[in-house]
C-alpha cells in the first residue's frame, strides 16, 4: 500500500487547485487522472477567461492550465496519469489502475474532483460519424490540430456552443448555425454577439431531426419546436453540414461520491446527481471533499475557488495551519467566489426565463436573446454604447450583468468604470481621455469593446475592433464591413493592425467606413 496524506482524484482546475493549497501547507499530496495529461479541460481552452484579476480575467485557459501544473510540480505534488481510481473504500483507501497494475493508495483527506460529462440528445441518425460532443470539437482543434469538419452545426446556444461555435471559425471552419430548442440564448450575450457578427445564423426553438447521410452526416434537418420542445411538422430545414456538434449541457460524474457513501441529492440547477457538501466543499463523509463540476456546474474559476477552500480546509483539519489563518484563506477564497456567483448568470439564476432588465433598470436586448445580437434601437439605452462623442473614445457593448471587469483595470487614464461589484455594466467616464492604446479592446474577454473616432477624416470613422482570425490583413487591405448581425454593411479599408506580447494574441484591427457605419460596423471581411 502507497500512502500520501491528501489523495486528490482528477487534475482538472479544481484538483490541481486543491493540491496547490494543501501542498503550500507543507501537506503530501497525490493527484490522479485517467488522461495521459493533466490540466482538465483547461488546455482546450483558447479564449480569455472573465471574472477579476484574481480570477484569471484575461488569461486564455491553456496558460491558466500551465501556470497551475507548473506550480504543483514546484510544490512536490506527485501527479499520477494514466490512472483511473476504480472506487473509494473504508478509511479513506482507493484502488487505482495505473500503468496496467492495480495499486492500493491511502490517505488522510480525498478530494474528488472528477469534473463533468458532457450530455447528449437522441435523433434519427445520432450515431452517424460527424455527430460530436463539443468537448472532443474543441479536443481536435486546440489539441491535435485537426479540424472538426468542413461545415458545422451547433446545437446548443450555452457557454460552451458558444465559445466552441467561435473556435471553429477560428479554425476555419464554416458554422451553418447554432440552434436552441430553448426559447432564447443560453450564455453570455457577449459570446453569442462575437458569433453572430461574423453571419453565423442563430434558431431559437429549433431542434435537430435528422443527422443526413448513408455512412457520414452529410446534411442535418432541423425543426422549430412548441411548448414542449416537440418538433412542429412543417417547419423542417435542411443545412448543408459535414458535422453536428452537441452542446446541451453537463452532468456531474459524481460517481465515485456516491460508491464512497456520500449523502447525494438531484439538484437540476447544478446539473443532476451532486454530493452533499457544506461551506468547506466537505461531504458528509468527513476528510471527502468535492469540489468543481462533480459538486455541480460553474465555470473553471469557480472550480479553481472551490479547490483552493477544500484544500485550505484540509490543511487545517490534519494540522497544518491554525485557525485563524485557516479561517482568513476561506474568508478571502469565499469572498471571491461570490463576486463569481453574482449577477445574471449566478446558479441561483439558472433556468429563469423572467429576468426583463439589468441590474441597472436598462431592459434586456430582446434580439440579442432570440438572434445572438442587439439592434442599435436597443444599444440607445446603454451608456457606454453611445458613438455620439469627438475623437476617439471607447464603445462598449456589454449589456448583460456579467461579473467581469479587466476594462476597468486595462485603462491606466480611467476612461472605463465597472466599481466594485463586478456585475455591473461598464460605464464610460466623461472627465477621462481616450488616447486610442486599444488595452481595452485587447483586455475583454468578451471582445464587446470598440474604439471609435467619427472625426477621422471629412465623410469617414474608423472602428477599432478585437480580431482573432488568420490570416491578419495587414494595412491598405480593403474589404466589407459587417453589422452586429453579420450582414455586409458598407465597404471597409484596413488603417492598422496592431499586435503586441502584452495584448496575448488579441490583434487590433482599425478600418475605415464611412461615417454614417460608425454606429453599426462591427467586423471586417476580407
Amino acid at each position: 500500500m502507497k500512502r500520501h496524506e491528501v489523495l486528490v482524484i482528477g487534475a482538472g482546475p479544481a484538483g490541481l487547485s486543491a493540491a496547490i493549497e494543501a501542498a503550500k501547507n507543507g501537506m503530501d499530496v497525490a493527484v490522479f487522472d485517467e488522461n495521459a495529461r493533466p490540466g482538465g479541460q483547461l488546455f482546450k481552452q483558447i479564449h480569455k477567461f472573465f471574472g477579476s484579476k484574481e480570477h484569471h480575467a484575461k488569461e486564455r485557459g491553456f496558460n491558466i492550465g500551465k501556470d497551475l501544473l507548473k506550480e504543483a510540480r514546484d510544490l512536490g505534488v506527485k501527479v499520477y496519469l494514466d490512472a483511473t481510481v476504480m472506487g473509494i473504500y473504508y478509511d479513506k483507501e482507493i484502488l487505482v489502475n495505473h500503468n496496467g497494475e492495480v495499486d492500493h493508495f491511502k490517505g488522510d483527506t480525498i478530494v474528488i474532483a472528477t469534473g463533468a460529462a458532457e450530455n447528449m440528445v437522441s435523433f434519427k441518425g445520432w450515431d452517424k460519424p460527424g455527430v460530436i460532443g463539443a468537448g472532443a470539437a474543441q479536443a481536435l482543434m486546440n489539441l491535435q490540430g485537426v479540424q472538426p469538419g468542413e461545415k458545422i452545426l451547433m446545437v446548443g446556444s450555452g457557454n460552451v456552443g458558444l465559445v466552441v461555435s467561435f473556435q471553429l471559425l477560428q479554425a476555419g471552419c464554416q458554422v451553418a448555425a447554432v440552434i436552441d430548442a430553448a426559447p432564447r440564448v443560453g450564455g453570455y450575450g457577449v459570446h453569442a454577439s462575437k458569433v453572430a457578427r461574423t453571419g453565423v445564423p442563430f434558431y431559437m426553438k429549433h431542434t435537430v431531426v435528422e443527422a443526413l447521410g448513408e455512412d457520414k452526416v452529410e446534411g442535418a434537418v432541423i425543426a422549430e419546436v412548441d411548448d414542449h420542445f416537440q418538433p412542429i411538422p412543417g417547419t423542417e430545414k435542411t443545412l448543408d453540414v459535414d458535422t453536428i456538434c452537441i452542446a446541451v449541457g453537463l452532468s456531474p460524474m459524481s460517481q465515485l461520491a456516491d460508491n464512497a457513501g456520500c449523502e447525494m441529492k438531484f439538484l437540476p440547477k447544478k446539473g443532476g446527481n451532486v454530493p452533499v457538501v457544506n461551506e468547506y466543499n466537505e461531504t458528509s463523509m468527513d476528510g471527502i471533499f468535492c469540489c468543481g463540476d462533480v459538486a455541480g456546474i460553474e465555470e473553471a474559476s469557480s472550480a479553481m475557488l472551490q479547490g483552493k477552500i477544500a484544500g485550505s480546509t484540509a490543511s487545517y483539519k490534519n494540522g497544518y495551519i491554525d485557525e485563524d489563518e485557516w479561517q482568513q484563506s476561506v474568508e478571502k477564497y469565499r469572498a471571491s467566489l461570490e463576486q463569481l456567483r453574482t449577477g445574471m448568470f449566478a446558479p441561483q439564476n439558472k433556468g429563469r426565463t423572467d429576468m426583463t432588465e439589468t441590474d441597472e433598470g436598462i431592459p434586456l436586448s430582446k434580439s440579442l436573446l432570440a438572434k445572438g445580437y442587439v439592434t442599435d434601437e436597443e444599444l440607445a439605452e446603454f451608456p457606454a454604447c453611445s458613438t455620439k462623442v469627438s475623437g476617439v473614445h471607447p464603445v462598449i457593448e456589454c449589456t448583460q450583468n456579467i461579473p467581469c471587469d479587466p476594462c476597468q483595470d486595462a485603462c491606466k487614464f480611467g476612461c472605463i468604470k465597472v466599481g466594485s461589484n463586478i456585475s455591473k455594466l461598464p460605464v464610460i467616464n466623461p472627465e477621462a481621455t481616450c488616447t486610442g492604446c486599444g488595452m481595452c479592446i485587447a483586455s475583454c474577454s468578451g471582445q464587446a469593446i470598440f474604439l471609435v473616432n467619427e472625426d477621422y477624416e471629412d465623410g469617414f470613422a474608423t472602428v477599432a475592433l478585437p480580431y482573432e482570425f488568420l490570416p491578419l490583413p495587414q494595412a491598405g487591405d480593403k474589404g466589407k464591413a459587417l453589422d452586429r448581425s453579420g450582414k455586409p454593411v458598407c465597404d471597409a479599408e484596413i488603417v492598422s493592425v496592431k499586435s503586441s506580447k502584452v495584448m496575448d494574441m488579441t490583434n487590433i484591427l482599425t478600418m475605415k467606413v464611412p461615417v454614417e457605419y460608425a454606429g453599426t460596423a462591427r467586423f471586417y471581411r476580407a
